[in-house]
C-alpha cells in the first residue's frame, strides 16, 4: 500500500520538458539528445522513434551519421518498444472508423454510449488501457479525445473540466502521452494539433500533456499558441478556463523562453490573456540586465502609454478587475505589483524615513547624506513614477498604504542635478499634484511642504549645475500662478502634458495643494517678485522642451500681475527677445500679445495708468543697429539674430495696429500712449526682413504670415502685387542658373568704377552696359551697395543719347532692388529724379513727405513723361506711395476723430441733439483728396499730346502706363473711378482713358447720377464720356444710358435759360452722332431731340430779326464751311443753328458710310 502511494506520488510531480531538450529537438542536435537524462529522453521518445524508423527526406552522409546516434541512443531504452509497436498499427482504417464515429455522434438522436472505435468496455478505461493491446490503446485515447474535442465545439465558448480517468491516472500518462502524440502525428487531418491543445487544456494534466505534445512536433510551438490565444478570454484571471489556459501558455513559454516576446506581443496584438502578458514579463529574464528600466516598466508603461486606445482599455479592464478580487499570492496582479514595489524599495535612498530636518540639515553636504537618489537610479526612478501614475490615473489603480509611503518616499527624494534629475523633479512634483491623496499624515504634508521649499530653493543651482534651459522652478512658479488666478483647469493640463498622458483629475482634489501654495509657499507678490529676478532663457528656440521662464511671464502678464504690483517686466521681454532663434518657440508671439495688451489696457478702470512700458525707440535701434543701414550690411555679422530682428517687427506692427485699434476706449479714458515715430520705421529694414522670414517659414511657425497680415494692414505699399510676381522673377530657376555662371572676378567692378561710367555717358555706354549686364547676375542682397550709384545717376540718363538697353538694364536692376530695400530706393529715387531747380536748392524728401503727399513723385523732370522706363519706376513708387497715403489717412482719420469726438462730448456735457458728423466729414474730405491725386495723375502723364524731338511711340508707351495703373486703381477700389468722374477732368482726355483703361465701363453704373447733378458742367462731362462709352461698349446697358441721357437733354431744353442752353448744348450735340453710330435704333428720338433744339434757336433767331442761311430746301447734303471769324462773331443762337446742322449731317454721313 506505501509502495503504491510513492508511484503515485512520483508521478503527480510532473516534469516538464526542460528548455535545453526543447531546444536540442527543435535543432535536431544529436549531441545535446544525447547528453539528456533517461527521465528527460522518456519524454521525446515519441518524436524519437518515428524519426529513426521513418524514411527521411534528408538523404544526406550527415543525416545518416546523425541517425546512427539516434538509433544508438534509443537502444537501450525499453519504453522504445511499446512505442515501435503502436507505430505499426494501420492507420488508415484507424482514421475511417474514427471518421464513421464522429457521423455517428453527430447524427440527431445518437446515443452516446455508442462508438465504433471502441465496444464492450468491460472494465474501466485505465484497466482496457493496461490490458489492451497497441491498437486498442490507440483507439481507447482516440475515442476519448474525440469525446473531448467535440463536448468542446458543442459548449460555446463556455469552459469545462472533462473528468477523464485515461488521463488522470498517474501511473499510465507516459504511455498515454505516447499514444497520443504517436495519434497526432498519423493522423494530422483528423486531429489538428491547434484542435487537440484546446481540448487538452479541459482536463486534469493537460498542460502537461500539451508540453509534450508540442515539445515532440516543435515546428508547431507558434502556431499552437497562436491558436490558444485566439481562442481565449479577453480576461483570463476572471475564469477558471482562463486561468488553466494562462498557465498552459507560461509552461510552453518556460519551455521555449526565446519565443515568449513573441507570445507576448501575440497577446497584446488580440487583446486576449492580458495575465499572461504579464507573468510571462515576470518570467523573462534579458541576457543582459538593463540598469535603467525593467522589462516588468517597460512593457506595463507600453500597454498603458500607447497610442493604441484598445490596448489600453483592455489592460485597465484587467486592472480594475484584479482589484475587486481578494488579495491572492496566486493572482498575476498582485504578483507585478508586489515586483513593482520591490522595484520601487530597492532605488529609494537607504536613509530615507518620514524624518523632517531642521534648516540646519539642509545646509551644505547634507542634503545629499539626506535623501541622495543615486545617479544611475534616476532615469528609473523616473520611468516607475510614469508608470504608478498611468495605473493609477488610467488604470484606476488603488494604491495600498505600503504602495503609497514608498511612493512618497520615492517623490520627495532629492536626485543629483542632472538634466535626468530635472525630470525626475518636475514628475514628482506632477505626481503630487496630480494624486495629493498621497499625501494623508500630517506629517507627510510637512515632509511635502519641505520638499516643496527645497525645489524652491535649489532650482537656480540645479539649471546651472545641469546645463539645461527648463527647470523644475518654472514649473513651480507656474503652478503659483494658476492657483493664485484660480485657473485650475490650466494646472490640471500643465500635469497631464508634463506627465505625457491624459488624466481625470477633479479640481476640487486640488484645494489642499491650492491653501500651501498660495498661503505658505508662494503670495502674488512674491511670485511677481521672483519671476523678474528670473534668468531669461539663452538662445531660446523650439528646441528646448519643457517649461520655461517664458510660460510664467505670459500667465503673469494676462493675470495683469505685474501692473498689479507695480513691477516692471519691459527689461526681461526685451533681452528675451533678444535671446531667440531658430526654429522659433511657439510662446513668443502670445507672450508679445499679452505684453501689448499690458500696456495699451489698464488693469483695471479705477488705475488708468496701471500699464506696463513700452520698449523704447534706442532699444528697438540697437536689434537693427547692423541691418537698418541699405537694409542689412552685408560685410558684417549681425549682433542679433534673424529671429530677434523678426520678432521686434512683430511687437512694433503689432503695437501700432492694436494702439489705432484702440483710440476709442484710450480716448475715453483720457489716455494717449505714444507711438513710434516715422523717423524709426524708416530707419527698420521691413520688406528686407520680410523677405528673409519667407525662406524660413518652417523655422517661424506663424510669424511669416502674422507679419504679412501686419503689412497688408499698415503698410499696404510694401505687398504690392507686381513686387510679388517680381521676386518669383528675381529668386526663381532662370535666376539661379545664371547666378550659377557667375565667375570668381564677376564682382570686381567697385561703387566708383559704376559712378565714373555714368558721369561719362555717352561715350562710356559700352563700358556701362558690361557693368550693368554684371550686375544683373548677382542677387538682390548683394545689390545693396550699388543702390546709392544706381539712382544717384539716373538723371544723366533722361539725355537723348542714351541707348534704350542702358534704361531697361538699369529699370531691371532697380525692380531687384525693390525686393529687398524699397521704402530707402523709392527715397532716394525721387530726390534723384527731381528738376533741376529743385536739386540745385538741395531739396530733399524724406519718407514721411512723401507718404503725406505723393503727388511729389510725379513732380519730377519732364523728360521722365517720355522715358518709358523710367516713367514704370515712376509709376510704380506712386502706386505704393498712393496706398500708403491711404493707410496713413486713415489711421490719421481714426486716431484724431476719436479724440476729437471725445473731447466734443466733454465739452458738450452731455447736451443731446447734436449730430456727429465731423467723421462722416473726414471720411468724405480723404476719399476726395484720393480722388485729386489720381486727377493729378491723369492730368500730368498726357498733357503733351503732340511729341517734341522724340519718338512719339514713347508717348504712346508712357500712357498706356498711366492706363495700366489706372485700370489696376479702378478695379481696387471702383469708388476711386466714381470720385476722379465725378471731379471730372479734359474732354481732350476722354478718347484715352476711354480707349486705355479696360475697367472704364464701370462708369456706366454711375453715369445716371452723375446726369442728376445740378451742376451744367458735370452733366456735360457725363453726356461726353457716355458718348465715348456707348462707341467702345456697345452693350444693353449702354444703350439704356444713352436713352436717359437723350431725354435728360431734352428735359433741360425746356428748363435751361438762354445762355445756358448755349454752354450746354454746344459741347453735347456732336455726342448725338456716337449715340447713333452705336445704336441705331436711337435715330428717331435723337432726330426729335435735334429738331426741338432747331426749331428753339430759329424761333430765337426770328425774334431778332436776324437772316440765316438754313439748311431745309437745300439739296446739298455738305454744308458751307464756316469760318472761324464767322463762327465765333455770330449770335448764340445762330452758332447752336449751325450746330444742329452740322450733326444733322454727320449723322447721315456716318450712316451713308456704314452702308
Amino acid at each position: 500500500m506505501f509502495f503504491s502511494f510513492l508511484i503515485c506520488l512520483k508521478f503527480y510531480c510532473l516534469q516538464f520538458v526542460s528548455a535545453y531538450a526543447f531546444e536540442a529537438m527543435q535543432k535536431v542536435d544529436v549531441v545535446r539528445l544525447a547528453a539528456l537524462s533517461d527521465t528527460e529522453l522518456r519524454l521525446l521518445l515519441p518524436c524519437l522513434v518515428r524519426m529513426a524508423l521513418c524514411a527521411p527526406a534528408d538523404q544526406s552522409q550527415l543525416w545518416a551519421q546523425d541517425k546512427k546516434l539516434i538509433l544508438r541512443l534509443l537502444s537501450g531504452v525499453e519504453a522504445v518498444n511499446s512505442i515501435v509497436a503502436l507505430l505499426s498499427v494501420d492507420f488508415h482504417a484507424l482514421e475511417q472508423d474514427a471518421r464513421k464515429e464522429q457521423q455517428l455522434r453527430h447524427k440527431v438522436g445518437g446515443s452516446n454510449g455508442e462508438s465504433i472505435l471502441v465496444s464492450q468496455l468491460q472494465h474501466g478505461l485505465t484497466l482496457e488501457f493496461e490490458h489492451s493491446d497497441p491498437l486498442r490503446r490507440l483507439r481507447l485515447t482516440l475515442s476519448e479525445l474525440l469525446a473531448i474535442m467535440n463536448k468542446v465545439v458543442d459548449s460555446n465558448g463556455e469552459f469545462f473540466l472533462k473528468s477523464s480517468e485515461l488521463f488522470e491516472s498517474p501511473v499510465y500518462l507516459e504511455e498515454v502521452a505516447d499514444v497520443l502524440c504517436i495519434l497526432q502525428a498519423e493522423l494530422p487531418s483528423l486531429l489538428p494539433i491547434v484542435d487537440v491543445a484546446e481540448a487538452l487544456l479541459h482536463v486534469r494534466n493537460g498542460d502537461w500533456f500539451l508540453c509534450l505534445l508540442v515539445a515532440n512536433v516543435p515546428d508547431s510551438f507558434n502556431e499552437v499558441c497562436r491558436g490558444l490565444i485566439k481562442n481565449g478570454e479577453r480576461q483570463d484571471e476572471e475564469s477558471v478556463g482562463g486561468r488553466r489556459r494562462t498557465e498552459a501558455l507560461r509552461q510552453l513559454c518556460q519551455m521555449n523562453p526565446s519565443q515568449a516576446l513573441n507570445i507576448r506581443a501575440m497577446v497584446v496584438e488580440e487583446c486576449h490573456l492580458p495575465g499572461l502578458g504579464v507573468a510571462l514579463t515576470l518570467d523573462y529574464k534579458p541576457d543582459a540586465a538593463d540598469e535603467a528600466v525593467s522589462p516588468l516598466v517597460s512593457y506595463v508603461s507600453g500597454l498603458l502609454l500607447g497610442t493604441n486606445s484598445k490596448v489600453r482599455t483592455w489592460f485597465s479592464m484587467f486592472i480594475r478587475n484584479g482589484q475587486q478580487r481578494k488579495r491572492e499570492s496566486s493572482s498575476v496582479l498582485w504578483q507585478m505589483r508586489r515586483q513593482l514595489l520591490l522595484e520601487l524599495v530597492a532605488i529609494l535612498p537607504r536613509s530615507r524615513s518620514t524624518h523632517v530636518p531642521n534648516d540646519g540639515d539642509m545646509e551644505g553636504e547634507n542634503i545629499s547624506g539626506y535623501s541622495g537618489l543615486r545617479e544611475e537610479h534616476v532615469v528609473k526612478a523616473s520611468a516607475l513614477l510614469r508608470l504608478y501614475c498611468a495605473l493609477m490615473g488610467i488604470a484606476g489603480l488603488r494604491p495600498t498604504d505600503e504602495e503609497a509611503e514608498q511612493l512618497l518616499q520615492l517623490m520627495t527624494s532629492r536626485p543629483p542635478a542632472t538634466p535626468a534629475g530635472v525630470r525626475f523633479v518636475s514628475l514628482s512634483f506632477c505626481k503630487l499634484l496630480a494624486f495629493p491623496t498621497l499625501v494623508s499624515t500630517p506629517e507627510q504634508e510637512q515632509l511635502m511642504v519641505m520638499w516643496l521649499s527645497w525645489m524652491i530653493k535649489e532650482e537656480e543651482y540645479f539649471e546651472s549645475a545641469a546645463g539645461v534651459s527648463a527647470s523644475f522652478g518654472e514649473m513651480l512658479l507656474l503652478v503659483a500662478m494658476y492657483f493664485h488666478s484660480n485657473q485650475l483647469s490650466s494646472i490640471i493640463e500643465l500635469v497631464c502634458s508634463t506627465l505625457g498622458m491624459k488624466i481625470a483629475i477633479k479640481p476640487s482634489s486640488l484645494s489642499k495643494m491650492k491653501t500651501i501654495f498660495v498661503q505658505e509657499i508662494f503670495t502674488e507678490q512674491v511670485v511677481t517678485a521672483h519671476a523678474v529676478r528670473v534668468a531669461v532663457t539663452n538662445n531660446l528656440s523650439a528646441n528646448i522642451s519643457g517649461f520655461l521662464p517664458i510660460h510664467c511671464i505670459y500667465q503673469l502678464l494676462r493675470s495683469r500681475a505685474f501692473t498689479k504690483h507695480k513691477v516692471s517686466i519691459k527689461d526681461w521681454i526685451y533681452r528675451q527677445l533678444c535671446e531667440t532663434t531658430t526654429p522659433m518657440h511657439t510662446q513668443l508671439i502670445p507672450l508679445i500679445d499679452a505684453y501689448i495688451n499690458s500696456i495699451l489696457t489698464p488693469a483695471s478702470k479705477a488705475n488708468p495708468e496701471a500699464t506696463n512700458q513700452p520698449v523704447t525707440e534706442q532699444e528697438i535701434l540697437n536689434i537693427f543697429v547692423c541691418s537698418a543701414q541699405g537694409e542689412g550690411s552685408r560685410g558684417g555679422r549681425q549682433r542679433y539674430s534673424i529671429t530677434t530682428q523678426l520678432l521686434i517687427l512683430y511687437y512694433i506692427l503689432s503695437y501700432e495696429e492694436n494702439l489705432l485699434a484702440s483710440t476709442k476706449q484710450l480716448a475715453l479714458m483720457q489716455r494717449k500712449p505714444k507711438s513710434y515715430s516715422a523717423a524709426l520705421m524708416d530707419q527698420i529694414p521691413i520688406k528686407y526682413l520680410v523677405t528673409q522670414a519667407q525662406g524660413l517659414q518652417q523655422e517661424l511657425g506663424g510669424l511669416h504670415s502674422a507679419l504679412l497680415r501686419l503689412l497688408a494692414t499698415n503698410y499696404p505699399h510694401l505687398c504690392l502685387v507686381e513686387d510679388w510676381v517680381c521676386e518669383e522673377e528675381v529668386t526663381g530657376t532662370l535666376p539661379l542658373l545664371r547666378k550659377m555662371m557667375l565667375t570668381s572676378n564677376t564682382c570686381r567692378y567697385t561703387q566708383s568704377q559704376l559712378h565714373q561710367a555714368f558721369q561719362k555717358l555717352p561715350s562710356s555706354s559700352p563700358r556701362l552696359m558690361r557693368i550693368l549686364e554684371h550686375l544683373t547676375l548677382l542677387s538682390p542682397g548683394d545689390l545693396i551697395p550699388y543702390a546709392e550709384a544706381l539712382t544717384a545717376s539716373m538723371a544723366l540718363l533722361l539725355e537723348s543719347a542714351v541707348p534704350r538697353r542702358i534704361l531697361q538694364t538699369l529699370s531691371k536692376l532697380w525692380m531687384g532692388l525693390n525686393t529687398v530695400m524699397p521704402r530707402r530706393l523709392w527715397v532716394m529715387t525721387v530726390n534723384a529724379l527731381q528738376p533741376s531747380a529743385k536739386l540745385l536748392r538741395q531739396q530733399r524728401y524724406t519718407q514721411n513727405d512723401l507718404m503725406v503727399d505723393p503727388l511729389i513723385v510725379l513732380r519730377c523732370d519732364q523728360r521722365v513723361y517720355r522715358c518709358p522706363p523710367f516713367m514704370d519706376i515712376v509709376l510704380h513708387m506712386l502706386n505704393g506711395y498712393l496706398l500708403a497715403s491711404k493707410a496713413y489717412l486713415h489711421g490719421h482719420l481714426k486716431e484724431t476723430a476719436d479724440f476729437d469726438r471725445q473731447t466734443q462730448t466733454v465739452s458738450s456735457l452731455g447736451v443731446p441733439g447734436q449730430p456727429d458728423t465731423p467723421e462722416v466729414t473726414r471720411e468724405e474730405l480723404k476719399n476726395a483728396l484720393l480722388a485729386a491725386q489720381v486727377f493729378h495723375l491723369l492730368r500730368r502723364g498726357v498733357e503733351n499730346d503732340e511729341p517734341e524731338g522724340g519718338l512719339f511711340s514713347d508717348l504712346r508707351e508712357v500712357q498706356c502706363l498711366i492706363c495700366c495703373l489706372l485700370h489696376q486703381m479702378f478695379i481696387a477700389d471702383p469708388n476711386i473711378a466714381k470720385l476722379v468722374h465725378f471731379q471730372g477732368y479734359p474732354q481732350a482726355l476722354l478718347p484715352l482713358t476711354v480707349a486705355g483703361i479696360p475697367s472704364i465701363h464701370i462708369c456706366l453704373d454711375f453715369i445716371p447720377e452723375l446726369l442728376a447733378q445740378p451742376q451744367l458742367e458735370k452733366q456735360i462731362f457725363a453726356i461726353q464720356l457716355l458718348s465715348y462709352l456707348c462707341t467702345q461698349y456697345a452693350l444693353p446697358k449702354s444703350l439704356s444710358v444713352a436713352r436717359l441721357a437723350i431725354s435728360v437733354m431734352g428735359t433741360l431744353l425746356t428748363v435751361l435759360t438762354h445762355a445756358k442752353r448755349f454752354s450746354f448744348f454746344m459741347p453735347t450735340l456732336p455726342c448725338l452722332v456716337a449715340f447713333c453710330q452705336a445704336f441705331p435704333p436711337l435715330y428717331d428720338e435723337v432726330a426729335s431731340l435735334l429738331v426741338q433744339v432747331g426749331q428753339v434757336c430759329a424761333s430765337d433767331v426770328a425774334t431778332k430779326a436776324r437772316d440765316i442761311d438754313p439748311l431745309i430746301g437745300s439739296s446739298k447734303l455738305t454744308l458751307p464751311q464756316r469760318t472761324a471769324e464767322e463762327l465765333s462773331g455770330a449770335d448764340p443762337d445762330v452758332q447752336l443753328c449751325y450746330c444742329v446742322e452740322a450733326t444733322f449731317m454727320d449723322i447721315i454721313s456716318s450712316t451713308l458710310h456704314g452702308l
